[in-house]
């Protein structure tokens, strides 16, 4: 016998739990399916564990390097497992949190299991059928594992398995040289791993500009991180108890032999065991599934949401997809994907804020362009806390004096950078910013200094120049 419902939610990641607790409160009887973990990638195996083990790691490095603050901890020991212990306390408040949340939700019901499409707007799970005028997809993403040789041959690591890891690494060998790979690379060098990180493109993190992966590159470096770009015809083989991997580098031994291998290739969408052909959902060459700027799929009464629909990969575009529907399903809001401003972090340390275009994205507009540029070492509160590494980075429209682009690798660069996202929201000209009056002394305070000192993009320097009297000249 089929079961109806108003509503059914597939996958409890970031968008999923929200659209419950708003269909709950508009009055529709929900089924929310979710065949693993409650919270999804973010939760579990994604955002809350990674950066609670990188806030472990910091403290080690921090603790090493008392001499500099005046002070001496001794030897730094590790406990990998308490390491562990500590990031599974973490997530274990937030899942239990969120199990809380939807279990009182009055018209939600929580179902277990995977649920797999048998018709436009029916699902199928376990020995159950449900019916629905409205489903939303929210089944996430997953690391992606591709066809190279020797891999299937050997045992390797991916984000979500990197979570039940309670002991060091000796040599710790990470395939892919962008986001995630180069979190875990400082994290577990940080802990005592020796690490290896191989990219098969000419330079670290391709989508940011060159000036910024190469600084990237450079912090890394300084902390013994060892890196290996332009690595082609990538294989691996068993050597005893290692694992070899063979890459086809310009510089450097042709192989590199290591106790673990990491895979951080990129991530896939967890659509191709949705079933729907059945219901007739397009989807990309990739997997992903088509939607329209209101996350609508091409069949009536269907949404996507989150990494499934390709529209973004991070934990905030899906809870912006969330906001997206309800707006327009609830609130006659004509909220849509496209009138987000891309923006992002790198959670190493110093970290990376991202917001809108960058260089090369800029240039491509045919704009007249500005930019500045400053080094952190000109920033006072930077100085104060020892953490001088990397620099500011703002791209402007000449003409209109909006911001178009901001990169930002410093000491709180993924906070600071929301100063410059909410002006850019805002299409307000950047001298919005350049006259506002900021705390001293903190690193915001010389974002108004580096704004005042913007030059046609072909002719800025290194770093801006700042005032001899202004508190980060000192």
């Amino acid at each position: 016998m089929d079961e109806t419902y108003d509503a059914i939610v597939i996958g409890t990641g970031q968008a999923g739990p929200a659209l419950c607790g708003r269909l709950d409160r508009e009055g529709l009887k929900t089924a929310v399916i979710e065949r693993q973990a409650l919270g999804g990638t973010c939760v579990n195996v994604g955002c809350i564990p990674t950066k609670t083990l990188v806030a472990s790691a910091r403290a080690v490095h921090v603790a090493r390097r008392g001499s500099e603050f005046g002070f001496e901890a001794g030897p730094v020991k590790v406990d990998m497992p308490a390491v562990k212990a500590r990031k599974d306390k973490v997530v274990a408040h937030s899942t239990h949190g969120l199990t809380t949340w939807i279990e009182g939700m009055r018209n939600v019901s929580l179902i277990r299991g995977h649920a797999r499409f048998t018709g436009p707007r029916q699902v199928q799970v376990g020995g159950r059928t449900l019916s629905a005028g409205k489903i939303f997809i929210n089944v996430g993403g997953r690391a992606m594992v591709p066809d190279l040789p020797g891999l299937r041959d050997i045992p390797y690591l991916t984000n979500s398995t990197m979570m039940d890891v309670d002991f060091l690494p000796e040599h710790l060998v990470i395939v892919g040289g962008s986001y995630i790979g180069l979190e875990f690379a400082q994290m577990y060098q940080r802990f005592g791993s020796r690490v290896t990180v191989v990219e098969r493109a000419p330079k670290l993190l391709p989508r940011e500009d060159d000036d910024i992966a190469a600084e990237i590159r450079a912090i890394l470096e300084r902390e013994g991180v060892e890196i290996r770009c332009g690595a082609d015809c990538l294989s691996f083989s068993r050597q005893g108890e290692s694992i070899a991997l063979r890459l086809g580098c310009a510089d450097g031994a042709p192989v590199v032999t290591g106790s673990h291998v990491l895979l951080a290739m990129g991530r896939l969408p967890n659509t191709h065991d949705l079933g729907l052909d059945r219901a007739g959902i397009e989807t990309d060459a990739r997997g992903f599934i088509k939607v329209d700027d209101q996350c609508r799929t091409n069949v009536e009464g269907v949404w996507a949401m989150g990494d499934a629909n390709g529209r973004g990969a991070f934990t905030h575009t899906s809870y912006n997809d969330f906001e997206i529907v309800a707006a327009n399903l609830f609130d006659n809001d004509a909220r849509a994907i496209s009138q987000r401003i891309g923006t992002y972090a790198l959670f190493i340390d110093p970290p990376l804020g991202r917001a809108g275009m960058n260089e090369q994205e800029a240039r491509k507009t045919g704009r007249k362009l500005l930019a500045g540029k400053m080094l952190m070492t000109r920033v006072g509160r930077a100085r104060e806390a020892g953490e001088t590494q990397g620099f500011m980075k703002v791209i402007v429209d000449a003409e209109t004096k909006q911001i178009l682009g901001a990169s930002l690798l410093g000491l709180n660069g993924d906070e600071i950078v929301h100063s410059l996202l909410d002006v850019m929201y805002a299409k307000a000209p950047y001298t919005t910013i350049q006259r506002a009056v900021h705390i001293h002394p903190t690193v915001t305070e010389l974002v108004p200094t580096l704004l005042g000192n913007l030059k046609p993009l072909k002719e800025v320097m290194p770093e801006a120049a700042t005032p001899p009297c202004h508190p980060a000249a000192a």
